[in-house]
């Protein structure tokens, strides 16, 4: 079982080009708390949840449209990667490394 806890610097790969996160990440008793910062802000995680070494979360963004990005990980040691749905958009992949 891989720790999802910390601090992870993630490259999600958008139709709209690479945008580059930071994701505050803990877990306590299966769920999933945190942040995902970037040039759009600040944004709490709601639903999280984690089983093992795969998580899944959400987050509502609201600039420059809303919309609610799904995500689903796996934490492989100081590795994450995983799929974020685009709303309406389609997927994409993510990539990150553990910080801290």
């Amino acid at each position: 079982m891989s720790d999802i806890n910390g601090t992870w610097a993630a490259t999600v790969h958008s139709p709209m080009g690479q945008q580059k996160a930071t994701m505050t990440l803990a877990s306590e008793d299966g769920n999933l708390t945190g942040t995902l910062s970037g040039a759009l802000g600040s944004l709490e995680l709601f639903d999280g949840s984690v089983d093992g070494n795969s998580a899944t979360w959400k987050v509502n963004m609201t600039s420059p449209m809303p919309m609610t990005l799904e995500f689903s990980a796996t934490v492989e040691g100081d590795e994450i990667s995983g799929n974020v749905k685009l709303g309406g958009f389609g997927n994409a992949p993510f990539k990150g490394a553990r910080q801290s």
